[in-house]
C-alpha cells in the first residue's frame, strides 16, 4: 500500500496536507500557542544578537579542550554555551569546532573574537578523513549516516582516526553554577560519561538492542555531554550495528543515542548527576537556574531563548 501511494505521489500529499499539519498544532501547543512561539522567536533573535557582542572571557590557567558540532543555525548557542562554561570554570577552553558545511566567515568569526583558541575543522577536512579512514566501500551505512544523519557526525568527526579522551558537548546547554564533576572527569578521565536522559528514547526496541549489545542497555543515556576515548571506538562494529538496526527497523533521530548507549552497555560510566546536570528543564527549575547546567531539549527551548541566555549572563561570577 506504502508503494502505492508513492508511486502516485500521494504519500507526499497526505504528509503535506495532513501529517505535516497536524504535527505542526502539535509544536505549537506544546511551545505554548502562537503567541507563546512568537515571544520565543523574538528571545531567539535578541540571544543572536547578544551573542555578536559578548566579551571575551579572558580566563586564565590551562585550557580545557571540548568538543562541539556547529553551523549557521547554532553559532550563536556555540558561544553562549562556551561562554558560559568557561565564566563558571574560570579557565579558558581550546575548544575544536566540527563544521557541520554551513558556517560561514560571520559565524566563524564570532565564535572566534570571543574565544581567540577555538579551532575549527571544515567539512572538506572532515570528509578528507572519512575517505582515509572510512571509505565508503567499506563502511557504506556510516557513511550514508554521515551524509543524511548530521547528528551522527558528533561521533565519528570528532573521533575518526582520533587519540585519548574526548568530551562532546551539545550547544544547547548553559551553565549556572561551576561544573565540577565535568572538571574532574577532564582532569583525569578513565571511564565513558554520559548525561542523564528524562526517559529512555534509543528509537529501536530493546530486545534488538540487547541483541546486538549482547547485554542490557543502561537506562536513559542522553548524549548532550558525551566523554569517549576515541581508540576505543571499534568502527567496523558501529558500521554492523548501524546496518543491522537499520535493515531490520529503519531510521530513527535517536540512532546516535542508540550507539552510545550500545558503546557503553555493561561498562562502568560517570554520569552526570541529573539533579545538576538537567535535561528538559521544567518549572521552578527552569525559571530558577539552581542547577549547574541546562541541556535545551524540545519544548525547554522556551525558557533558553526567552529568559535563560539572560541569566546565564547574571550568573556569571
Amino acid at each position: 500500500m506504502r508503494a502505492t501511494l508513492r508511486k502516485f505521489g500521494l504519500g507526499r500529499a497526505a504528509y503535506r496536507f495532513y501529517h505535516a499539519p497536524i504535527a505542526a498544532v502539535r509544536e505549537s501547543l506544546a511551545a505554548g500557542g502562537p503567541l507563546e512561539q512568537w515571544r520565543t522567536a523574538a528571545g531567539r533573535r535578541a540571544m543572536k544578537k547578544a551573542a555578536t557582542k559578548l566579551p571575551p572571557p579572558n580566563e586564565a590557567g590551562q585550557s580545557l579542550p571540548l568538543h562541539l558540532l556547529s553551523g549557521n543555525q547554532f553559532w550563536y548557542q556555540t558561544i553562549f554555551c562556551l561562554w558560559s562554561f568557561t565564566r563558571q570554570t574560570r579557565r579558558p577552553v581550546a575548544a575544536v569546532i566540527y563544521d557541520d558545511g554551513s558556517l560561514d566567515d560571520h559565524a566563524r568569526q564570532a565564535m572566534t573574537r570571543v574565544f581567540p583558541l577555538v579551532r575549527f575543522r571544515s567539512k572538506r577536512e572532515c570528509i578528507e578523513r572519512l575517505d582515509a579512514h572510512l571509505p565508503a566501500t567499506q563502511f557504506p551505512v556510516l557513511r550514508d549516516r554521515w551524509e543524511n544523519y548530521p547528528n551522527i557526525r558528533k561521533l565519528i568527526d570528532v573521533h575518526v582516526a582520533g587519540t585519548g579522551w574526548k568530551l562532546v558537548l551539545d550547544s544547547d546547554l548553559l551553565f549556572f553554577r561551576r561544573p565540577d564533576f565535568l572538571l574532574d572527569w577532564l582532569e583525569a578521565p578513565r571511564v565513558p560519561l554520559h548525561a542523564t536522559d528524562t526517559e529512555t528514547s534509543y528509537g529501536y526496541s530493546r530486545p534488538l538492542l540487547r541483541e546486538l549489545a549482547g547485554t542490557e542497555l543502561r537506562e536513559r543515556v542522553n548524549v548532550g555531554l558525551c566523554g569517549l576515548r576515541s581508540e576505543e571506538l571499534d568502527w567496523e562494529k558501529l558500521e554492523y550495528w548501524c546496518r543491522t538496526l537499520l535493515e531490520r527497523e529503519g531510521t530513527s533521530y535517536y540512532l546516535e543515542q542508540a550507539l552510545v548507549a550500545l558503546l557503553t552497555a555493561g561498562r562502568e560510566c560517570c554520569i552526570a548527576p541529573e539533579a545538576d546536570y538537567v535535561t528538559l528543564p521544567q518549572p521552578p527549575e527552569a525559571q530558577a537556574c539552581t542547577a549547574v547546567m541546562h541541556h535545551y531539549v524540545a519544548e525547554s527551548k522556551r525558557w533558553y531563548f526567552r529568559h535563560n541566555w539572560q541569566r546565564a549572563l547574571a550568573a556569571a561570577p
